[in-house]
């Protein structure tokens, strides 16, 4: 990398966190909510890494835009009382808090751009106590839904990083299309909602199977 500042972006669920169980349970309450079967699980979390509305657009496809949007605030509602109750957990992946100290301490700037709403990444972050980690925090709140690039390039221009001196970090085929559309490394892991072949077949330069081959990759 040839500029001073590395900076290493960072999916949030499937990636940092897995928040699976909480998203699924959701979309069930969401679905039902509104006189719909809900989608099979393995599908939601194909989904796991677009925008709300996006999401609804590939789940309820044979709906109209009415019911879609009705949909993505029934979700929001489920979810928000979920956390107001505290059934929400989206744990750690084990190893990630390390590697995230270790990039730090290497001097890696370290960001985040995900599909989760800004308030419900900044409640992941607190409770996994990652809040003091990352300089720049893109959400679907103020960007197209991945793969569009405007998240990613926000977070270059925040953390005034060239794209050739970054590396987007995903699960999804969502993150490595979003990687190459701006210009910057892709690399998957192994651990989140999409298959390796899927990553690779999609751009990644390479995919980890442990945080510990993500350091090693990251070099």
């Amino acid at each position: 990398m040839s500029g001073a500042i590395r900076l290493a972006v960072f999916d949030c669920d499937g990636t940092l966190v897995d928040g699976q169980h909480e998203i699924c349970a959701a979309m069930d309450e969401a679905f039902l909510a509104l006189g719909l079967r809900p989608p099979a699980h393995g599908a939601v979390r194909r989904a796991v890494g677009l925008s709300l509305p996006q999401t609804m657009r590939h789940l309820a496809s044979e709906e109209g835009i009415e019911i879609q949007t009705a949909l993505v605030e029934a979700y929001k509602t489920a979810y928000r009382t979920a956390r107001a109750e505290g059934r929400v957990s989206e744990p750690i992946f084990a190893g990630i808090r390390l590697l995230l100290d270790q990039l730090r301490e290497e001097g890696w700037d370290l960001g985040v751009a995900t599909g989760k709403s800004m308030r419900g990444l900044l409640h992941c972050l607190q409770v996994n106590a990652l809040s003091d980690h990352f300089v720049t925090l893109q959400t679907a709140d103020n960007h197209p839904s991945k793969p569009h690039p405007a998240m990613l390039q926000a977070a270059l221009d925040q953390a005034m990083a060239l794209p050739a001196d970054a590396v987007m970090i995903g699960d999804t085929t969502y993150d490595i299309a979003m990687a190459r559309s701006a210009g910057v490394r892709a690399v998957g892991v192994a651990w989140g909602y999409h298959p390796a072949s899927e990553l690779i077949a999609a751009g990644a330069e390479a995919v980890a199977m442990t945080p510990a081959d993500l350091k090693d990759i990251l070099g």
